[in-house]
């Protein structure tokens, strides 16, 4: 019996290299392609690895109190530099990981320690309570 479907024996290598670059491939594309997180680092991989608290802040540019705090989460990340770790996220360039996180009024700074979520807060809200919020 002869036809397109029949594999030929001696043909079976070729055709597993073709499956196993054809799925590469396909992998190379998704991993290049914009918005794709497969080969890009999350800002929030950090939190996993750290060896020290994080502070994350979601935020968004046109955001008044998100502006009014921003000097204030810079001045913080410096003066903790080495015992905490401070991420900012512009929830505009990443709805996904917002929604993700269960944020919704802006700005919100949500703590870890050790990867875990230990505390959160939202709001305009004073260094003191950034301190608190981490533990130092």
């Amino acid at each position: 019996m002869t036809g397109w479907y029949r594999v030929n024996k001696n043909n079976i290598p070729l055709w597993i290299a073709g499956a196993f670059f054809l799925y590469a491939g396909w992998i190379v594309f998704d991993m290049n392609r914009p918005g794709s997180t497969v080969g890009s680092v999350s800002p929030l991989s950090a939190v996993r690895a750290a060896k020290v608290p994080v502070l994350v802040e979601f935020y968004a540019d046109w955001c008044p109190p998100c502006r009014a705090v921003s000097p204030t989460v810079d001045e913080f990340s410096r003066e903790t530099k080495g015992k905490a770790l401070v991420i900012r996220i512009n929830i505009d360039e990443d709805p996904k990981l917002a929604r993700e996180h269960g944020v919704g009024p802006i700005p919100a700074f949500i703590a870890y320690k050790s990867g875990r979520e230990t505390g959160r807060e939202v709001g305009d809200i004073p260094k003191e309570r950034m301190r608190e919020l981490l533990g130092l």
